[in-house]
């Protein structure tokens, strides 16, 4: 089971709760085009972590295949012989390295990143690996 890490999504929802209040002082202080900058940033931000809160485990796998998150908070069993690649896409840009887990289901590609799954998506993707075969 992977799963959200619990301390971002406080602070995601922390940052959500220091827009709105922005948004009130502006509001207050008649400033219009902050409020319009505020607002949906809260919206957004605190939406981000609500899902973090709300959906922590985004992949699990057990003997029968992996179930994903699929879509806002749905979820989705897929079965091992349904399952036609697992891969790491690592990146560099900007002197910075990062990695997405790919799940390949033929109908379906499911994208993870290290948050999403609360460690590196190279060790993950060793893991269905082995579990899968």
């Amino acid at each position: 089971m992977w799963r959200v890490r619990r301390e971002p999504a406080v602070f995601k929802i922390l940052g959500a709760l220091v827009c709105a209040g922005l948004a009130v002082h502006w509001y207050v202080g008649g400033d219009v085009r902050g409020v319009i900058l505020a607002v949906p940033a809260a919206v957004l931000v605190g939406a981000m972590g609500l899902r973090d809160l709300l959906v922590p485990v985004r992949l699990t796998a057990d003997e029968s295949g992996i179930t994903v998150v699929h879509g806002y908070a749905g979820r989705r069993h897929v079965p091992w012989e349904r399952i036609e690649d697992v891969k790491v896409d690592v990146r560099r840009r900007w002197g910075l390295r990062s990695e997405m887990l790919e799940i390949d289901t033929g109908d379906h590609l499911h994208i993870f990143s290290a948050h999403d799954l609360g460690a590196s998506p190279t060790e993950v993707a060793a893991e269905l690996r082995r579990r899968g075969t």
